[in-house]
């Protein structure tokens, strides 16, 4: 059976994936997001940013895997031979800047008095590598846009969100699946892609790379 790899620390993915019906084996990358970001060509749409870091993600831990493979299973019991790997990256665009991770509550403080009672655009890039023996066979990569209309916390409210951490470690300092969800009015678009990993892209990247989305479903 083809083994699905996420790149990816986020908790969220995870969750989103499990609830579809996978099992991935989690391997994180260590790309310094920052300076991939920095080697971009001047002018690279807010989109292909995030593609080009997504893509950045899954070719470090593809070639990882592949340093590693030495006739073992490097997979924690799965097919090491057989695999499919998707590594994302998450923004929020708005007000013509592209947002990651606050980190510290000052910033995710100043960010939400830009994003109170404004709409932005999600974006996710997503990139899909298919693996056999350890070499990238196929690859597909692409981008979902999903358009956040946000509310206006009162002062307390705000407070409290950042105070409990969660708006630090995300995208656009907000949480669609967590606290951040009473804070945002509607969607336009593809809510898994906000939580962090957009379903309907996925499915279609892995049929260009050949894997039915099906075959992957855990039916343990």
């Amino acid at each position: 059976m083809t083994t699905f790899i996420l790149a990816s620390a986020s908790p969220a993915r995870l969750k989103v994936l499990r609830a579809a019906g996978l099992e991935p084996v989690v391997r994180v990358s260590d790309v310094d997001e920052d300076a991939v970001a920095a080697a971009l060509p001047a002018g690279t749409t807010p989109e292909g940013v995030v593609v080009a870091l997504a893509q950045a993600k899954a070719r470090t831990v593809a070639a990882e895997l592949s340093a590693g493979l030495d006739g073992v299973c490097w997979l924690d019991g799965a097919d090491a031979f057989d695999s499919v790997l998707v590594g994302c990256d998450s923004m929020l665009h708005i007000a013509s800047e592209l947002q990651g991770k606050p980190l510290t509550v000052e910033v995710a403080r100043q960010r939400w008095a830009t994003m109170a009672g404004r709409s932005g655009e999600l974006l996710t890039g997503h990139c899909v590598l298919r693996l056999r023996d350890g070499k990238v066979v196929a690859a597909a990569s692409g981008c979902t846009t999903t358009t956040v209309h946000f509310g206006s916390p009162t002062d307390a409210d705000l407070t409290a969100y950042l105070a409990s951490g969660e708006p630090l470690q995300v995208a656009g300092a907000f949480t669609l699946d967590g606290l951040g969800g009473w804070f945002v009015e509607k969607i336009d678009g593809d809510p898994s892609s906000v939580i962090g990993i957009g379903l309907p892209l996925v499915r279609r990247l892995l049929s260009e790379v050949g894997v039915s989305i099906s075959d992957l479903w855990d039916r343990r």
